[in-house]
């Protein structure tokens, strides 16, 4: 008997948005009046009025760091059918990414977002590659229509938190 929900989300997995450190949260190419915050923050993302939206062109680049080490399962990107994101390239513990060099290391994992991915469905990632994550990267490189603009309503992070040995708490041992 699987552990799994109707939805796809284990019991066990939980939002991982608590454990977001938001004072290190980017987003390369967006909108300056539909920002990260309309499709990542509680509330927000609840909203179906508000969502992020690429500026330049359809592309976006997302960088969330944690709190603290966390396992992902799992991630819903939810859009517009026709404006929403299409190839979704993740990467595990990779900073100062740009778009000058995300096509130089290869994806933890690669999302090609279906329309009932866009409308919910959560996207399973290669757990085995998404053990032991301090940030995560999302490229957003096109969408299901190839127009100019993306959009993303909701995003959602889920899996577990690590459990962590607190190196200040140990005690030298004494020989005697």
């Amino acid at each position: 008997m699987s552990a799994e929900s109707a939805s796809g989300i284990q019991r066990s997995q939980v939002d991982l948005l608590d454990f977001v450190d938001w004072s290190g949260v980017e987003c390369l190419n967006y909108s300056s009046s539909h920002s990260l915050a309309n499709a990542l923050k509680q509330g927000y993302r609840e909203d179906e009025g508000l969502n992020l939206e690429s500026d330049a062109d359809e592309q976006l680049l997302i960088y969330i760091p944690f709190i603290q080490v966390v396992k992902l399962h799992s991630i819903v990107i939810k859009g517009p059918e026709d404006e929403g994101p299409k190839t979704v390239k993740l990467f595990a513990n990779r900073e100062h990414m740009g778009f000058s060099n995300v096509n130089d290391f290869p994806p933890s994992d690669t999302a090609d977002l279906s329309l009932d991915n866009i409308k919910g469905k959560p996207v399973l990632l290669k757990y085995v590659k998404f053990q032991n994550v301090r940030s995560l990267t999302i490229f957003v490189e096109d969408n299901q229509s190839g127009s100019d603009i993306t959009k993303i309503q909701k995003i959602v992070l889920y899996g577990t938190t690590v459990e962590t040995t607190d190196m200040k708490g140990l005690k030298k041992i004494e020989e005697h």
